[in-house]
């Protein structure tokens, strides 16, 4: 018989497993699994305008799991896999029905970038080996349509783009941003070739850290750009820098020590824009190969638009590296995947970050952020995260190794996940604004009415938020952005429905021409959006 002292210890034991259950299964927020075999483990993703999304790997890692149609494979004498390749290394992927359709893509994508363009198709660039210069396009489809990524023959890159970022500019052309021993940017639709951008060679660092630079385009039409610890303003008119901001505190944040970076939810008179950069690997994990270095987990938080700016610093509750940073219909971020300890790279990190975290801007520094409801699967590199139309998180991808490998302690993950946040959950269902009428189409400064419809009486202004789709790969969601309508309250308007006037963005450099999800939001429940056109 156990002595009473080895009772005591197991009574202990048995109640703190107890609190950390409850504690897990209290906290906010709901996982749910949407495909078991997504075919390819998606390293970018996007969602269309057709609330169906691509998912993209690269090309050239050998067979995948889901098989292109009959008679559509890709011959290549250079790859060094498979040499006739009837594998799709892309799907296109309802949520609502959870069905895959497999897309066909020729040259390879490998860290490649991408933005959709003012029509609604997915510019989509450059990757590694056959893809270095290539430019390619999908133009998105219903997932029964015949939509297929269509590589540019008629235009190239002017130089290679590897770990590069693409950001919509507010004529709606493209900006395209470094890459591996690319210090330069050019557009597309192509200016005249490359432009040195000194600023990415004077940040690298022996292990490079200045790839992937985090890219925001400021109200003002500057675009702010972060690359290992440091950032500028550039005036891409006559491609420029116009100023420099200090210096971030905490280590290199871009890849491969990348932590994440999103910019606040644009609203008032959008004359001011808050950048916040969050997470990152400490400098040296990556040229030691260390995968149990420990993630620094403090932010940097700075009024870019201030004629003084600053850096506010706050710590999160978890170290981390390789977070996605997902704007939120309500202007919250939502922070998920990652790894708590290592850096970017094949199998280079450790100790997965299960815990998705939620920062909450608006609240005082201290108290931010809020832990949430951890997953089960460790989503650690080339894993992505993207807002659905109904307000969930889409959850793909998570490959640290070179080929796909199921044999391992963080294996290649072809499962899709759905996170939903708090605002989701059913003491909210009465809380949750239906829009029932919204124009297909909005110019700039345009006054609008949207009608919507709830289940109980209206108290307080409902909000009608802009939110763009953006290009997510390597923990940052290119272009992203969130931006807040002026609004009138709502009035009712017969039949249980009530109507709100609402203004346009005022031009490009709040929110560039293309299609955005608009969502109403009532008491920090969001709407499913319907998706508009807004240009000129």
């Amino acid at each position: 018989m156990d002595s009473p002292v080895s009772q005591q210890w197991l009574l202990l034991l048995l109640t703190s497993t107890a609190v950390i259950v409850f504690a897990r299964a209290d906290l906010p927020g709901t996982w749910e699994l949407l495909a078991e075999n997504a075919g390819v483990s998606s390293m970018h993703t996007a969602v269309t305008r057709f609330n169906t999304v691509v998912l993209l790997d690269r090309t050239n890692i050998g067979p995948s799991r889901k098989m292109l149609r009959k008679g559509r494979c890709r011959s290549d004498p250079n790859d060094a896999v498979l040499k006739h390749d009837c594998y799709a290394h892309s799907v296109l992927f309802d949520p609502e029905t959870n069905q895959i359709r497999p897309l066909m893509i020729n040259t390879d994508t490998w860290c490649s970038s991408g933005q959709f363009l003012p029509d609604g198709s997915l510019l989509q660039t450059g990757g590694d080996l056959d893809g270095f210069k290539k430019i390619r396009k999908f133009d998105p489809c219903e997932l029964n349509g015949s939509c297929d990524w269509v590589e540019l023959a008629d235009v190239e890159l002017s130089a290679g783009r590897w770990y590069a970022t693409n950001q919509i500019l507010p004529d709606g052309s493209v900006i395209i941003v470094g890459g591996r021993a690319a210090n330069t940017v050019e557009y597309y639709p192509p200016r005249t070739g490359v432009v040195s951008l000194n600023f990415l060679a004077d940040v690298e660092d022996t292990q490079m850290d200045n790839l992937y630079p985090y890219v925001h385009l400021l109200p003002n039409g500057h675009l702010f750009i972060f690359a290992n610890n440091k950032a500028v303003s550039y005036d891409h008119v006559v491609d420029k820098i116009v100023r420099e901001y200090p210096q971030l505190d905490g280590g290199p944040r871009n890849y491969p020590s990348a932590g994440s970076s999103a910019m606040l939810a644009l609203d008032g008179d959008y004359s001011t824009a808050v950048i916040v950069v969050c997470g990152g690997a400490q400098y040296g994990a990556f040229i030691k190969g260390s995968t149990d270095t420990p993630a620094h987990g403090s932010c940097g938080r700075v009024v870019a638009t201030s004629p003084d700016p600053v850096w506010q610093m706050e710590d999160m509750p978890f170290g981390r590296i390789m977070g996605d940073m997902v704007m939120l219909p309500t202007g919250d971020i939502l922070i998920i995947n990652g790894a708590q300890a290592g850096t970017q790279g094949f199998e280079q990190a450790s100790n997965p970050c299960l815990y998705p975290l939620l920062y909450r801007p608006d609240q005082p520094v201290g108290l931010r952020f809020m832990t949430l409801n951890p997953g089960t699967v460790p989503r650690m590199y080339h894993s992505t995260a993207n807002l659905l139309p109904d307000g969930r998180v889409l959850i793909a991808g998570s490959n640290p190794h070179y080929f796909y490998k199921f044999n391992a302690e963080f294996p290649t993950e072809l499962r899709l996940e759905a996170f939903s946040p708090e605002y989701l959950g059913p003491d909210r269902a009465n809380l949750r604004p239906v829009i029932e009428g919204v124009p297909e189409t909005v110019r700039y400064g345009e006054r609008f009415d949207v009608l919507v419809s709830v289940s109980l009486p209206v108290v307080g202004i409902v909000e009608v938020n802009l939110g763009n789709a953006p290009f997510a790969t390597h923990s940052f969601s290119q272009g992203q952005r969130l931006v807040k309508l002026a609004v009138t309250p709502s009035v009712p308007d017969g039949d249980g429905r009530y109507r709100i006037s609402c203004t346009a963005p005022p031009n490009g450099m709040v929110a560039p021409p293309g299609y955005y999800m608009a969502f109403a939001v009532n008491q920090g429940v969001p709407s499913v959006a319907r998706w508009i056109h807004l240009g000129s």
